[in-house]
């Protein structure tokens, strides 16, 4: 054996360069087993997120559950219709009652002035036979009393003016008088009565004013 070949058996260190090449070896293996693995997963990631919507996409109702929902819509809308049929009655029923108030609305005011036209007649009857002036005028006094009363139980006022203050809400004034300055912007005289029907003027009353 030569004497550079008897070192090279013997030499320790070629020993270590083996080992050492054989690791890199194997580490180069991982490293290329690790980038192919890692290169499947990277593949397989879309799959599974393309496949995740799919598995959490909510179920169809079954069709019982679309017939019940069906069968829901239909009862409400035979309920509207009903209720439509009965509202529009109502309202026919209201209007004609409202055509008939309005028809005979005078019906009881009337009845109750009947008696008061009977009194004139009686009053124009007795003109004819009597004499009796004064009790011509206590009869048309009476028949007075009881239309006033008529009209206060319709709750129709008469507006006062004796002594008030002009007002535009309830007097029409048809003349202006120079009566001194204590009764300036007063209701010195009336010459045609004014009625209210309850708070509403129905008729001014025609005075003069004081200026």
């Amino acid at each position: 054996m030569a004497e550079g070949e008897e070192w090279h058996a013997f030499c320790p260190f070629d020993s270590i360069i083996k080992v050492k090449i054989d690791n890199m070896s194997k580490n180069k293996k991982q490293d290329n087993n690790t980038s192919i693995q890692e290169e499947m997963v990277t593949e397989q990631m879309p799959e599974q997120v393309e496949q995740t919507p799919a598995n959490e996409i909510e179920e169809q109702p079954a069709p019982s559950e679309l017939e019940q929902l069906n069968e829901r819509i239909a009862e409400l809308e035979d309920k509207n219709l009903r209720m439509m049929a009965e509202f529009d009655n109502y309202r026919r029923r209201t209007n004609k009652e409202k055509l008939e108030l309005m028809a005979t609305a005078g019906e009881r005011i009337f009845e109750e002035m009947l008696p008061l036209v009977d009194d004139f007649e009686r009053a124009v009857a007795a003109m004819e036979k009597t004499e009796d002036i004064d009790a011509l005028r206590e009869g048309i006094c009476l028949i007075q009393q009881k239309f006033i009363s008529f009209l206060e139980k319709q709750n129709v006022h008469a507006i006062e003016t004796e002594g008030v203050d002009f007002n535009t809400d309830e007097h029409e004034a048809i003349t202006m008088f120079a009566a001194g300055e204590d009764k300036k912007g007063k209701v010195i005289d009336c010459t045609q009565r004014g009625y209210k029907l309850g708070e509403k003027v129905i008729r001014f009353a025609k005075v003069v004013v004081g200026e």
